[in-house]
């Protein structure tokens, strides 16, 4: 090896990988290798790498490495001279073992430089080392990414001499490294480095040699292989683009396809595409069964009318071959898939014959959680909680009910059972077909939902009550039997069921079903009450609604401040537990008051009188103006009367920035007061009617949020 700069490829042929992992396992390898290299100096200024990740192979390019790394200066603190030497200046047995284990054995004593560290003095080895030679560094490297790999589940297998194991995700049988023409001397899980990989699994035969470091992707392509996932995933969705128009469909959008886009990228190393066909009877059934066997089970792409968006009787079947009479591949795919449609009409056309409320029943044979009963019990609980909120946010109470009262039933059907992703969906359908109200089919179809997206109008206002019941009910439920979220455990989906909640405020006030400036009887603290009454009592912990209501209030305070608004302010509103639908209006309010001049000495003030009025046991009656004997103290209260009203009006009308910047006038009053005025007067009558007044300004001062909050 020298010095010299050339291309490295490095490559490991497998069995077929784990598609959903195979871009992480791909881009893994690559940079553990080049990590390594890196830390060993072997790689050239400027150096630039490529991962490739087929089905059958994870390989690294790299266009700058040099043979032998330049030599390293370095300087080994060892130990203290007292420890490392003794009387006679020899070394101790523990120098000894220090150098050994570092490799400096060959060192004598004479060579070791001493340094003070401004404690003692310190032996140090200071030299200059060989650099790594490529062989050694690579080696390295090669043990520290296949040992590194975010492996899903790891496969152990013999190797060829029929006794040594070893553990990787899936059997290895090449490993290729060539720096330039040269085969560099590594190995990795039993093999031993060469310049021969494999092609394509059928349209390949026997070995490539690869002469050159840069001609690998050239023997690759010509083994019919396209090494790079980047590559096949654009290869990919052209071809589908182009086939999809070709019959005047689409294949769609969204994160399914992406997702979709991806897992056949991983499954096929020279992609080909090609339009197959059903008969057109089975679009009898609800799209999303179609959508989700053949996208789930056979991995096609169905085609959606451009116009109408609807489902076609054509798809898309991504192929690892390219004969060049392709209709056995063709028709292999459908008919394979021809039994799932099948399926799925006949699920879809039994479930038909029995309606989704005689199905309820059954409900009361399905565990919910052993604590808290059966889904029928659960049910119950939901339905009662939407009756009595659907009125308070001016909905309908029947329609409400007899949502949740429908809204597991599907549960027990066919189509169901065979498709769980589909509950919700499926319920709405069988709905519909039972001649439910609007409302009701839309409720359902929307109660999976992670978070409501779009403004609650009165059209979807039923649909809003079912998904708040449901969450507020396994809020409170499941926090109240001892399961709340743990660190990154969260089994029962709490966080995402309190983010719900959360967005539900925020489209109901989007939609104008709740004001900003208007408090509702339905705010977070009362749904959890309610809630939590439909329990049986004993079943949950003391304390828990306080407890779900204060993991509400802490999800959307890091809700809010991932959006970028200022942190101070969002404690502030949040500290008062306001109804989650003025939130966002409180928090810019409490933004505007921040840059207010006044602002910083009224928080100061107001965290001054927090901690007095902390100190005091009993409850303090209103002040009376007849104690007031400062001048200072008259003209706060003066100040507090002139100002209340108007703030109060603002804050009533919801236009918490106006309450703010009116208080904000109160700040020369308060500031004399407290320069002029002892509050903890000798006088027990003066003393108290002092902190009674403190206490109406507090009052006053923290209708909107705690301005304490934001002194600095």
């Amino acid at each position: 090896m020298t010095t010299e700069i050339r291309p490295l490829i490095v490559e490991l042929v497998t069995e077929e990988l784990p598609p959903k992992a195979l871009k992480a396992l791909g881009d893994a390898f690559a940079q553990g290798v080049c990590a390594t290299l890196r830390s060993q100096h072997l790689l050239a200024d400027n150096a630039q790498w490529q991962a490739y990740a087929t089905p059958r192979r994870l390989a690294v390019a790299i266009d700058g490495i040099l043979g032998q790394a330049p030599d390293q200066a370095y300087a080994e603190k060892l130990m203290p001279v007292h420890v490392g030497l003794d009387a006679q200046g020899a070394a101790t047995p523990a120098l000894l073992k220090k150098l050994k284990a570092r490799g400096l054995e060959q060192l004598p004593v004479s060579a070791l430089t001493r340094r003070n560290d401004g404690k003692q003095e310190v032996l140090y080895a200071e030299g200059t080392a060989a650099g790594a030679t490529l062989a050694d560094g690579l080696q390295q490297a090669l043990d520290h990414a296949v040992t590194h790999l975010p492996i899903p589940k790891v496969m152990q297998y013999q190797l060829a001499d029929g006794h040594t194991s070893v553990k990787f995700v899936r059997p290895a049988h090449h490993l290729l490294a060539l720096w330039g023409p040269d085969v560099v001397p590594v190995h990795a899980l039993g093999l031993r480095a060469g310049r021969t990989t494999l092609g394509h699994r059928f349209m390949s035969t026997g070995a490539l040699t690869v002469a050159q470091a840069d001609q690998w992707q050239e023997r690759l392509q010509a083994g019919h292989v396209v090494a790079s996932f980047d590559e096949r995933r654009a290869r990919i969705a052209q071809q589908l683009a182009d086939a999809s128009a070709g019959v005047g469909a689409t294949i769609g959008s969204g994160m399914e396809v992406d997702a979709l886009l991806d897992e056949v990228t991983a499954l096929v190393e020279y992609p080909t595409v090609y339009v197959g066909a059903f008969e057109q009877a089975f679009l009898e059934v609800p799209p999303e069964c179609l959508i989700l066997t053949m996208r789930l089970n056979q991995k096609y792409f169905p085609l959606f009318d451009p116009t109408t968006a609807r489902l076609t009787h054509r798809f898309l079947i991504v192929s690892n071959m390219r004969p060049q009479d392709p209709s056995n591949i063709i028709h292999g795919n459908q008919r394979v898939v021809r039994p799932r449609l099948a399926d799925a009409q006949f699920f879809y056309r039994t479930d038909l014959k029995t309606s989704l409320e005689s199905r309820v029943a059954a409900l009361e044979h399905s565990v919910y959680h052993n604590k808290l009963g059966s889904q029928l019990a659960r049910t119950q609980r939901v339905q009662a909680l939407a009756r009595w909120l659907a009125p308070l946010l001016g909905g309908n109470a029947d329609h409400a009910g007899r949502a949740a009262w429908l809204a597991h039933a599907d549960l027990g059907t066919q189509m169901v059972g065979e498709f769980p992703e589909l509950q919700g969906i499926m319920g709405a359908y069988y709905a519909a077909h039972d001649g439910e109200p609007a409302p009701v089919v839309q409720a359902l179809r929307d109660q999976y939902r992670i978070r409501l997206d779009a403004a609650v109008t009165t059209d979807t206002l039923t649909a809003a009550v079912l998904f708040m019941a449901e969450r507020a009910e396994t809020l409170v439920g499941i926090w109240g039997i001892g399961s709340a979220p743990t660190g990154e455990r969260d089994p029962y989906g709490l966080r995402r069921a309190a983010l719900g909640l959360i967005s539900a405020y925020e489209q109901l006030t989007a939609g104008g079903i709740l004001q900003a400036s208007h408090d509702t009887p339905a705010r977070l603290a009362a749904l959890l009450a309610r809630a939590a009454e439909g329990f049986t009592a004993g079943v949950l912990a003391d304390g828990t609604v306080a407890a779900v209501l204060e993991f509400v209030y802490e999800r959307y305070r890091n809700q809010l401040a991932a959006t970028g608004d200022d942190r101070t302010a969002i404690d502030a509103v949040l500290a008062l537990h306001p109804p989650l639908h003025q939130v966002g209006a409180r928090v810019q309010a409490c933004i505007a008051f921040a840059a207010l001049p006044e602002a910083e000495a009224l928080a100061a003030a107001n965290k001054r009188v927090s901690n007095l009025l902390k100190k005091v046991e009993a409850t303090l009656p209103a002040f009376d103006p007849g104690l007031l004997a400062e001048p200072a103290e008259r003209a706060l209260a003066d100040t507090l009367a002139q100002l209340a009203p108007r703030a109060e009006a603002a804050f009533q009308a919801g236009d918490f920035t106006s309450n703010l910047t009116i208080l904000a006038q109160a700040r020369t009053a308060v500031d004399q007061f407290f320069t002029d005025v002892m509050v903890m007067a000798e006088d027990a009558r003066i003393r108290a009617n002092r902190l009674a007044l403190l206490q109406s300004l507090h009052s006053l001062m923290n209708q909107v949020a705690d301005l304490s909050r934001l002194a600095r």
